[in-house]
């Protein structure tokens, strides 16, 4: 259960799943910003319409108000026929075409508004400006027709010219008036129109006394029928001639007030029209603001559930990340504790090693000193020198080990001492030079070191560099050449630059190996008849040293054409003038 819980493609997917669920959470925020930058902009774009349209119904109640005065001073100006009742009626209908003007205005904006406008007057008016209907009945209202309001309408007195005084007849007459109010002009107008007999009216009373004969009677009578006749003849063709002229006039009183009629009906449909279209317009804005309040309120209960969702996950995944950290944890601190143990071990095996070492190359750099001294050949002396150098080298080497079991900074610094650097050098060569020889090769070595050269410097240290880069040369050459250059340059009062260049004739390196060539471990393409090709160490340690005597290393080479390796280091000058 534990490897599968530890198994590295688990964990692969549960990494990718995390990542997957951290930039759907960044999607999400950017998303609920989206929503509630631009969606939020949109609501408010409608709430500011919606709060216009709240103006506009003002407007149209203003309208209506407006209307309502026009009304007033119209019935004002019909029975005072006041000019200033007419003219406060135009005022108030320009200001209703006014508050008109502000919707249309408004409708340019507003296209909703504009095409509820558009439908509501085709459907139930003829589209006329009512600015020019004002302005028409205007002009209209400036010829009024004949005023007869103060106009009596008085019979004639029928003019009689038989008095009977023939008849010897006393005749008296007495006039009676009813007690109706007297009306004006309008009134008359109307009662005449509808018919109706309210009128004051006056009665006369003739009484006739005679004397005489009844024989005369008779002849009163007949001429009586006749008076009376031509009485009523007179007075049916004089009432006649009122009701015509009653007619005519409240013709033209009527065509003339109809137009401020027909006015008024326009006005009135218009506002209508506007309330209608208002109402409509604030309607579909009111379904619209639910619409995308409700949309915006969706989305944002969606993105925080998807959030939320994905918190969790990220939750649970990171718990999985932390247990996994823990475990490993456990297994990184066994490990070390394993590892410190293995190095405790592997320095005391060294330490054991070196201190053992010490002792049998003591006896024998002994024991070349007793050949040395009773042999006289001096090829064999030659060699023992190498043998001494070679082993003195080891002694060396045993001594360091041991330090470094010690304090494992102890390479990481040099450790300088007074040597001649020709002699030194020289001391390298002929140790070095019968190991060359083995393998067939010819060793040109070309010193410009001059003689006198008195340094202070790790000397241990340098002769590592030349016998790894001299090494490696040789066991990558065979039957060839290998040739070592060295030449000093004056760096500075108290500095000189040491450099070296080794080339050989021997397999070369390949471009791709040549950049990693200094890497720990690394050994390239090795041909196989190459023996003991060793750790891959030897560069890289020689690249450390390098670097402690502030120098440079580099390396060319061509497959098949052999390699050069060239290397700065810079020593100090002694003052003293001394060797070791």
């Amino acid at each position: 259960m534990e490897n599968k819980f530890l198994n590295f493609k688990l964990r692969k997917i549960v990494h990718y799943s995390l990542i997957a669920c951290i930039l759907l959470i960044q999607v999400i925020i950017a998303i609920f910003f989206y929503n509630e930058f631009t969606n939020k902009k949109k609501l408010k774009f409608i709430e500011n319409q919606l709060e216009e349209s709240r103006a506009l119904e003002g407007l149209t109640d203003s309208s209506r108000k407006d209307f309502m005065d026009a009304q007033n001073y119209l019935q004002k100006y019909m029975i005072s026929q006041n000019p200033k009742d007419l003219d406060l009626y135009f005022q108030s209908l320009r200001k209703l075409n006014n508050n008109f003007d502000k919707i249309n205005d408004y409708g340019d904006t507003a296209p909703k508004l504009k095409n509820n406008l558009d439908r509501q007057k085709k459907d139930t008016l003829k589209i006329v400006k009512l600015e020019t209907i004002i302005d028409s009945v205007h002009q209209y209202s400036l010829n009024p027709p004949a005023k007869n309001q103060d106009q009596h309408f008085e019979l004639k007195k029928y003019k009689n010219n038989d008095n009977f005084d023939d008849l010897n007849i006393n005749i008296q007459t007495q006039t009676y008036s009813d007690t109706v109010k007297k009306k004006g002009l309008m009134g008359r107008l109307k009662d005449a129109i509808s018919g109706k007999v309210e009128v004051q009216k006056e009665s006369t009373v003739i009484t006739l006394t005679n004397n005489k004969k009844a024989e005369i009677s008779e002849k009163v009578k007949s001429r009586m029928d006749s008076l009376v006749g031509l009485m009523n003849k007179y007075y049916m063709t004089e009432v006649k001639k009122i009701q015509l002229s009653t007619v005519k006039n409240e013709k033209d009183n009527k065509q003339f007030y109809g137009n401020f009629s027909k006015l008024l009906i326009y006005s009135n449909g218009l506002i209508n029209v506007y309330e209608n279209a208002i109402k409509d317009f604030k309607s579909e804005l009111e379904k619209e603001h639910e619409k995308q309040n409700s949309r915006n309120n969706r989305i944002r209960t969606w993105l925080v559930l998807g959030l939320m969702s994905l918190m969790f996950i990220v939750s649970i995944l990171i718990m999985y990340f932390t247990r996994v950290a823990f475990i490993y944890e456990w297994k990184l601190n066994a490990a070390n504790k394993e590892i410190k143990n293995n190095l405790n071990f592997k320095n005391r095996i060294l330490g054991m090693l070196s201190h053992e070492l010490r002792s049998p190359l003591k006896i024998i750099n002994i024991f070349i000193d007793k050949i040395s001294r009773t042999t006289k050949d001096e090829t064999i002396k030659d060699y023992l020198k190498s043998i001494k150098f070679t082993n003195s080298t080891l002694l060396i080497q045993s001594n360091q080990i041991l330090e470094y079991t010690k304090n494992q900074e102890a390479d990481k610094k040099l450790i300088p001492t007074v040597f001649n650097l020709k002699d030194e050098v020289n001391a390298i060569v002929t140790a070095i030079t019968p190991y060359i020889e083995t393998r067939n090769n010819k060793f040109v070595v070309r010193d410009m070191i001059p003689a006198d050269t008195v340094v202070h410097s790790d000397n241990i240290k340098m002769n590592q560099i030349f016998m790894n880069i001299l090494g490696n040369a040789n066991k990558f050459t065979e039957n060839g050449q290998i040739a070592l250059t060295m030449t000093t340059e004056q760096k500075g009062k108290n500095i000189i630059s040491l450099t070296t260049t080794v080339e050989d004739t021997g397999v070369g390196i390949s471009e791709s190996d040549l950049k990693k060539i200094f890497e720990p471990y690394y050994q390239g393409l090795v041909s196989d008849e190459i023996d003991n090709v060793g750790a891959g160490l030897g560069l890289n340690l020689c690249k450390e040293i390098v670097e402690l005597f502030d120098g440079i290393i580099s390396v060319s080479s061509k497959l098949h054409k052999g390699t050069k390796v060239t290397f700065s280091i810079n020593l100090n000058i002694s003052n003293n003038g001394t060797t070791n």
